[in-house]
């Protein structure tokens, strides 16, 4: 690190030597850490916008508590880069989210600092008071225990479940709430109104002043807690007529504050350490703070890609006539398209219009596009009573968020046969994001429910054309499909057409050797296919497109045809595609060896797309080098 352009970041390795700094310099770290944070995502792009809106707040909580032995959880993880470094990973930061590199969200196994892994929202809470809840049982009274939720995370359900429990409880939690207004897209909901209307009460900002004054008045701790309890019974009894929320759910209130002022936000957090009990501190952020950009469209600084570190500016690819789309704008222009034709289709998105491309469809159907926040479980039941009174929900949700509405998809639509379109965004290997945001389980997860079909297209026309035929099959309807580009099929505008349901497509006859793929990852096989025939070597290649119902006239015709079957697919081999076709030729008495490809059975960290294919050996290579092992 420079020490000239960071002369007091290039001193701080750990929480203990930044609490060698006197609080005149902790303005100016702030300063340097927001510089480092940009000029490292600029050219090794993350989630910008959330860390960057709570670099005071980080260096005040790691000021005042004696963390890692005082527990901090980081909701959701997105703000969590500061900590990062702040915590013995600051060189280890310009590896961030790389292949072998650091995790972009906190991990456990990473650093003692990490107290709680996370990336998946609304957790922290419940973490934070099962770690209170163990201190107690084990006679470490002394211990703090700090939650940190923001970006949208207090509208889901786990969040309210574990505040309802701490309110009951006499645990030593503090939960820091980093209101920003802001998820990835803006924050949707009575809960943003809820805090809104708090942030912007005279009366209440008012009365809030007077008593942080008296709070951060050295020496006078006993008159603070005093007129603490004074205010509060005066805000729930009169200002807000007992209709303060965190109260009512026994937490004891404090703000809203500005989470921007370091000095005052470590004067705050050393008078709530002498409070024991379950506290709640209601900070105001501006996400993206400190890069005009950033804050002024925070939606796309959220995690913007390459930019230019000195003018903030997003840098884009080069435009080319044949640029390819992502299957995501495919989705959303397609959902317009039937939406168009069709006035009983709506959209539903839990917190990601923007990275699903429902907001195109917001664009042109504002009434009957939703998005419901955080909250995948009500994301789902909300889809499932909308089709149980002759509405057609697309609900999209990425596959590692889906995995928290298990139920609800077994229980409110599988078990009563509602037509729900489930458009499972991220699907596969995600690449950056990690082990968190990997989509893959949900081929497994879903193919063991009664009455779902579950379908996963190669491309673009095939993502349009399964769309189509679920809008004309009745019954719960799964499409998976990955992030990223497509194929540069042809697919703007062209007609639509009904696959059969469970009907596969033989896409090339061959000899000795059948694989069969599912999904986008079959592309790997059509290009590995090229590369065989200039050996000699002629596969036969099935793109299965359903994995339930699984067409066992297709396994039928390949089992007496072929001495040897490979399957792939981008999600974990036990409860896949491979599974499928093993579970009907062991009922068959079939013998062909059968060779499954996948993601193995462990968690998969971060990398590019092509490093994590490899890695899971499903990437051309890999396909080519197991066909010329079994060929011989």
């Amino acid at each position: 690190m420079d020490q000239q352009k960071y002369p007091i970041l290039s001193r701080i390795n750990t929480p203990h030597d930044l609490k060698q700094l006197p609080e005149s310099e902790l303005e100016d770290l702030c300063a340097e850490l927001r510089c480092y944070i940009i000029e490292q995502t600029a050219s090794n792009p993350g989630h910008l916008g959330s860390s960057l809106g709570t670099i005071e707040l980080t260096v005040a909580i790691h000021y005042v508590f004696d963390t890692p032995d005082d527990k901090l959880v980081w909701d959701v993880g997105h703000q969590a880069y500061a900590h990062k470094i702040l915590t013995g990973r600051k060189d280890a930061f310009v590896n961030n989210r790389k292949f072998n590199g650091i995790s972009g969200f906190p991990r456990m196994s990473e650093s003692e600092y990490d107290s709680f892994g996370v990336g998946h929202s609304s957790t922290s809470i419940s973490a934070i008071l099962g770690m209170a809840t163990a201190a107690k049982l084990s006679g470490n009274d002394l211990r703090h225990h700090i939650a940190v939720i923001g970006d949208g995370s207090m509208t889901g359900g786990e969040a309210f479940e574990g505040l309802n429990n701490a309110g009951i409880t006499n645990a030593n939690v503090l939960v820091i709430l980093n209101d920003n207004g802001m998820a990835i897209d803006k924050n949707v909901g009575a809960l943003h109104n809820y805090f809104t209307t708090i942030t912007t009460s005279n009366q209440y900002n008012k009365l809030k002043d007077k008593i942080w004054n008296i709070l951060t008045f050295k020496g006078k701790n006993q008159k603070a807690r005093n007129v603490i309890q004074s205010a509060q019974k005066a805000i729930k009894g009169g200002l807000l007529k007992d209709s303060n929320m965190f109260a009512s759910m026994g937490f004891r209130y404090f703000g809203p504050v500005d989470g921007h002022n370091v000095v005052f936000m470590v004067k705050v957090l050393k008078g709530l350490k002498n409070i024991q009990g379950a506290k709640i501190l209601h900070c105001v952020t501006t996400k993206g703070k400190g890069l005009k950009q950033a804050e002024e469209k925070q939606t796309l600084y959220h995690a913007p890609g390459l930019f230019d570190a000195h003018t903030g500016n997003i840098i884009s690819p080069a435009l080319t006539p044949d640029i390819i789309e992502k299957y995501q704008k495919v989705f959303g222009t397609t959902l317009v398209e039937l939406a168009t034709q069709n006035d009983k289709i709506v959209g539903i998105t839990p917190a990601m219009a923007s990275g699903c491309s429902m907001d195109i469809m917001m664009k042109h159907f504002p009434t009957r596009t939703f998005d419901v926040g955080i909250a995948e479980q009500h994301a789902v039941t909300f889809s499932a009573g909308l089709a149980a009174d002759g509405y057609i929900p697309f609900c999209n949700i990425y596959s590692s968020f889906l995995q928290r509405a298990y139920d609800q998809i077994i229980h409110d639509v599988a078990l009563q046969k509602l037509h729900v379109i489930f458009c499972i965004d991220r699907a596969g290997l995600v690449g950056e994001d990690g082990a968190t945001h990997h989509g893959c389980f949900d081929l497994a997860y879903l193919r063991c429910i009664p009455n779902m079909i579950v379908a996963a297209p190669m491309n673009e026309p095939e993502l349009r054309n399964m769309m189509y035929t679920a809008v004309h099959t009745p019954a719960p309807f799964a499409i998976r499909y990955p992030r990223g580009k497509g194929m540069g099929c042809p697919w703007k505008n062209t007609p639509f057409n009904l696959i059969p349901i469970g009907q596969s497509q033989c896409l090339k006859e061959g000899e000795k050797i059948a694989v069969l793929g599912i999904g986008h990852i079959t592309n790997n096989v059509v290009k590995a296919a090229e590369i065989l025939s200039q050996q000699g070597i002629e596969i036969g290649i099935y793109n299965m497109r359903f994995v339930k119902p699984l067409d066992y006239e297709a396994i039928d015709h390949i089992c007496h045809t072929y001495s040897t079957i490979i399957t792939i697919e981008n999600g974990c081999v036990i409860g896949g595609l491979g599974s499928a076709v093993a579970e009907y030729m062991c009922q068959k008495h079939y013998s062909n060896p059968l060779h499954i490809m996948g993601i193995p059975d462990t968690f998969i960290q971060q990398g590019t797309i092509d490093q994590l294919h490899a890695l899971c050996h499903i990437d051309t290579p890999s396909i080519v080098n197991i066909v010329t092992e079994l060929y011989k």
